[in-house]
């Protein structure tokens, strides 16, 4: 995942964990950060998102940055950093969304839950030229040597780290079911 579309990808995953354990919070005697949700929530961010963002930081670099710098000129220590603070975002956005789950706004939830695809959906149409291709800066650049994202090792990498995401997502959706549901 590019790491401009991490970073609201993150905070829309936390949102919509909040949202779907709103039951378990407002029977939650512990603070928020000790909640079993949050932990859940932390735990997908930390041991699922991070590495997933991780991966395309450091083995399609050039390509998570969307070809608009040289990969290779960035430090590590700033890959670091990214992938770290798009891990957060999924505890941060579940944080953020914890007391509307509580108060059940549903409304407000809509409407942040909404701004957010809408603005990845506009950023995705910028960028979709940008993420149907696999290459180096120089090759985006230069107009050579670029493959479709489909025929290229980074194209399997999306499609596995989306099942990775989507099944990791659907057990935390599991777990954060009332036990009664389940």
């Amino acid at each position: 995942m590019p790491l401009p579309f991490a970073l609201p990808v993150g905070l829309l995953l936390g949102i919509t964990l909040a949202w779907l354990s709103r039951v378990e919070l407002t029977r939650a005697d512990a603070p928020l950060l000790f909640a079993r949700p949050f932990l859940v929530a932390l735990g997908f961010g930390a041991l699922v998102f991070a590495p997933v963002v991780g991966y395309f930081a450091a083995l399609h670099g050039d390509w998570s940055y969307l070809y608009l710098l040289r990969w290779g000129r960035v430090p590590s220590a700033v890959d670091v950093i990214l992938v770290f603070f798009a891990g957060l975002q999924v505890p941060l956005g579940f944080a953020l969304a914890a007391p509307w789950a509580i108060a059940k706004r549903g409304t407000l939830f809509a409407q942040v839950s909404g701004a957010l695809l809408a603005l990845l959906a506009i950023a995705f149409a910028i960028c979709a030229r940008r993420l149907e291709v696999s290459g180096s800066y120089a090759q985006y650049h230069g107009a050579f040597g670029t493959a479709p994202v489909s025929r290229s090792p980074l194209g399997r990498g999306i499609l596995l780290s989306w099942l990775a995401l989507s099944l990791a997502f659907a057990w935390s959706i599991h777990v954060l079911r009332p036990l009664r549901a389940r």
